[in-house]
């Protein structure tokens, strides 16, 4: 298996109408192997009120899903500077500059990506999505959102992923969602 190539994922947040939720596929491929079905890369943090959404390579993503984690704490919830912090660590460290991962992060009030070569990137239009069906996924989104269609964030979160799960092999419809509390 070590000549093959990792692949995996589709996540997705979505804010709207004051609620924000993310979704992501259960599908781990292995080259043109499906080697999981149902892996979970959605993480909820601070008791909730934080969430976190990872594409790449799982030991990599938990690696720094748990950097983020801390950072976070350390500055007591205060999202977007934990993930300016997480991503200037990542870039600058030498072990972590290693690391094939983007994170998606959110709370009520910001929606981030964060990779490893610095970036933490804020979307234009309350739409967020990584991995190999991100940008499908995120095209269903902001068709969802634009036509008016009355949709909780988190079902349009969960039909957006669906779509991209018709689209590209590296995501399946095994679909975890979860949301903000209000």
């Amino acid at each position: 298996m070590s000549s093959g190539k990792w692949r995996s994922t589709t996540v997705i947040a979505v804010r709207h109408e004051g609620r924000v939720a993310m979704a992501g596929d259960g599908q781990v491929t292995f080259g043109e192997t499906v080697i999981k079905e149902t892996a979970n890369k959605i993480r909820t943090l601070r008791k909730g009120s934080v969430m976190a959404g990872f594409a790449g390579s799982a030991a990599d993503a938990f690696s720094l899903l748990e950097k983020f984690e801390g950072k976070l704490e350390e500055h007591t919830g205060d999202l977007v500077r934990a993930s300016v912090q997480l991503a200037k660590e990542w870039r600058t460290d030498k072990i972590l500059r290693q690391l094939e991962a983007l994170i998606v992060v959110a709370d009520k009030k910001n929606m981030l990506v964060i990779s490893g070569n610095g970036n933490v990137l804020e979307p234009e239009h309350d739409v967020a999505a990584i991995g190999s069906g991100g940008q499908f996924a995120r095209a269903a989104a902001l068709a969802y959102i634009r036509s008016g269609v009355k949709m909780t964030a988190a079902e349009i979160a969960r039909e957006s992923l669906k779509i991209a799960s018709e689209i590209c092999i590296y995501t399946n419809s095994n679909i975890q969602v979860e949301e903000i509390p209000e």
